[in-house]
Order: structure tokens, then C-alpha cells, then sequence
């Protein structure tokens, strides 16, 4: 079979994602891309630049495999002379219409924040199968459609959420989780290292993340930083104070130079205290896991899903009191030095070469859906 993939932003794990399912499927992968910014352009314009490098080859697919971050609805009209037939299935990395947005995004001010969400819902309809990343996100985004659509004055099109559901499954975010085994662990010693592995942003609570470890130091606990994680122009005032306020913690401080170094500030680290307020799958949260780093997580979002229900209680938090307790718990009784085997295991399944035939599976049955 022949697959056509659009990834419109082109970066990060939506990259290595499009790349991993391309490099592992037994079908024949092609991807139409674009670089990876100006995010509300890409949803805007994508499906434009896209369309026409599609329409400038002549490879015909036998199905269509888009991203949340096309406008698949106007793709699709684009290029109805050629894929009026082919089945159409749209990969959720992540939503506009639960995704929190920045407190400092103009849009937000000036009321103009619907669009964004208008175009996954219409390249909902427009698809033949939907697949989320998580269970969470396909909840999520089911239970918000109702919400959101009866925010419109009339022809409200409630009865097209039945037919969205209908159509949506979860497909779990593939990994190359074992393309790491190279790189020997390392012993995980005294002081514990406490790790930062994400963005750079507000939805990933970085201000509640040093509150407290704040107070942990406050209490006069011994631990070190590893802050790591994609920066921004424009990040979190928290992260200068923090990084001022720690100097004598943090023994690493910002992206790593390669893939090779940032396993290895994994492998290094001992507990992952995870604050985000946002995550439709959590794939640095997996990473760090799979490496052996003891998971602190919220019990909310795409977390629950990746700890086996009979350790939720030790794993998952319910407030920042609580992952308070939990951590100071773990700077004065450290249990956790054995069960790195464990958090392996727990996430090993999200690798590509157990998802892969999975993806496959899938694609061949919405083509034969179609």
C-alpha cells in the first residue's frame, strides 16, 4: 500500500513521529511537509502549498494520512481531481479546541481564538477515521465539540458529533525508544537529580515545578537540576529567577547539544516531578521513563495512561501539596534505585517496533473501510 502522509509542521515530535512510522511500516511512506513555525499560518496556509506540492507529482496513494495541523477540509477540495476516492485518516498530536491557550496570546484578547478549533473540526468531517494519541485525547476533544459548536448563533451541527465519535479511535504516538540502547546507564548517585525534560512554556507549569523544589530547599533537602527542554524567545519570566535562584543545584542548564547527551542527562537523573497543566500524550514524560527515571505525575491528562493501574497511588499526585509530600519522601527514603527495569517496561510498548504493525494495521483498515 501506498501512503501519503502530510505533516505541515515539520519539527520536533510531530517530525520524528511522521519519520519513525515512514522508516518502520511495511507500506510504502511519502512525506509532503513544511518546516515546523508560524503554527497558525501552517493551519491556515498548509493546505494551499501542500495541495499543489501534491498535485505536482504523479504517485497516486492508495490512502491519505494528514495531522490535526492541516486544514484537511480545504486540502482535500484542492485536490478533488485526484483524491475525491482515496480514504482520508487524521492523526490528533493535539487540539485547538482544549489546548490551553497562552494568557498573552493577542488572539485570546480579541476574541478571535474559534478559528483555530474550526478547522479540526471540519477535517473531522471530513476524514474517514480519526486517530488520537491518547484515550485522554479523544475525550477530551469529543466532550468539548458539543460546548464549542453551541457557542454559534444557529445550524449548530450538533448531530455531527455522533457521527465524529463514531469514527475515532486511539492510535498511541510511536516511538524510537530502542534506538537509545546504545548508550550505557549510568550509576544514579547521591545527591538525587531532579529532571526538567520539557518546553520551555506555560502549559508545562514550570512555575509550580521550582515552587516546589523551592520549598524543598527551603527545608534544607539536598538535591540537583537537570533542566532541559526546547527554549523560546519569549519563555516563562520563571526560568531566569530560577535559574538564579538554583546555582548551586542545577549541574545542567538548557537544550542538549544532541540526541546522544540528552539520554544521557536521562539515564543520569533519578526522579521526573512532572507539574504540566497540558499534554495529549506526554512523549518526554515516556522517554524519561523508559530511561529509568522514577515518574511523579499529575493524576490527570495522558498520565494514568502510562503507569500500570496498581501504582497509580505511588506514581500519580492529586495536588501540589500532594506531589510535595510524595517527593519529600523520596530525598529522605530513596527506594527507587531497583525498579528502573520497571518504568521501562511500563512504556516500552509505545516503541515503533511494536506500534508500527499496529499503524499498519490500521491504515489498512481504513482503506479497506473506504
Amino acid at each position: 500500500m501506498i501512503i501519503h502522509l502530510f505533516a505541515p509542521f515539520f519539527s520536533g515530535s510531530h517530525q520524528r513521529w511522521a519519520e519513525g512510522y515512514a522508516r518502520h511500516s511495511q507500506h510504502t511512506i511519502r512525506l509532503f511537509t513544511l518546516p515546523g513555525r508560524h503554527w497558525k499560518w501552517r493551519m491556515h496556509g498548509a493546505a494551499v502549498q501542500l495541495a499543489q506540492d501534491f498535485l505536482a507529482q504523479s504517485e497516486q496513494p492508495d490512502l491519505l494520512l494528514t495531522t490535526d495541523m492541516l486544514d484537511t477540509a480545504t486540502f482535500l477540495s484542492l485536490t478533488r481531481s485526484r483524491t475525491a476516492k482515496l480514504p482520508v485518516a487524521v492523526y490528533f498530536h493535539e487540539n485547538q479546541l482544549t489546548y490551553p491557550w497562552s494568557p498573552t496570546d493577542e488572539d485570546v484578547h480579541q476574541q478571535r481564538d474559534r478559528h483555530y478549533g474550526w478547522l479540526n473540526y471540519t477535517s473531522a468531517l471530513a476524514a474517514d477515521a480519526l486517530l488520537f494519541n491518547s484515550h485522554y485525547h479523544q475525550q477530551s476533544f469529543l466532550a468539548a465539540l458539543p460546548e464549542y459548536l453551541n457557542a454559534f448563533p444557529d445550524y449548530k451541527g450538533l448531530d455531527t458529533v455522533k457521527r465524529i465519535a463514531n469514527k475515532s479511535q486511539v492510535l498511541y504516538l510511536g516511538m524510537d525508544l530502542l534506538r537509545s540502547k546504545e548508550i550505557i546507564p549510568q550509576d544514579r548517585k547521591s545527591p538525587p537529580l531532579l529532571l526538567w525534560n520539557h518546553r520551555w512554556e506555560y502549559d508545562k507549569n514550570p512555575d509550580a515545578f521550582f515552587r516546589v523544589c523551592e520549598q524543598l530547599k527551603r527545608e534544607g533537602h539536598s538535591f540537583k537540576l537537570v533542566i532541559l527542554g526546547e527554549q523560546f524567545a519569549k519563555a516563562p519570566a520563571i526560568f531566569s529567577k530560577a535559574r538564579e535562584a538554583f546555582n548551586k543545584e542545577i549541574i545542567h542548564w538548557g537544550f542538549a547539544k544532541d540526541k546522544q547527551e540528552y539520554i544521557g542527562w536521562l539515564q543520569k537523573s533519578t526522579i521526573l516531578p512532572v507539574t504540566s497543566n497540558q499534554d495529549f500524550f506526554g512523549g518526554s514524560i515516556v522517554e524519561a521513563m523508559y530511561h529509568g527515571v522514577y515518574p511523579l505525575l499529575p493524576n490527570r491528562l495522558a498520565y494514568p495512561e502510562h503507569i500500570p493501574k496498581e501504582f497509580h497511588t505511588t506514581h500519580l499526585y492529586e495536588t501540589e501539596e500532594d506531589l510535595l509530600i510524595k517527593l519529600r519522601q523520596l530525598l529522605l527514603l530513596p527506594t527507587h534505585s531497583s525498579q528502573h527495569d520497571s518504568f521501562r517496561s511500563w512504556v516500552a510498548h509505545y516503541d515503533w517496533q511494536q506500534l508500527a504493525p499496529v499503524y499498519d494495521q490500521k491504515m489498512e483498515s481504513v482503506l479497506n473501510q473506504g
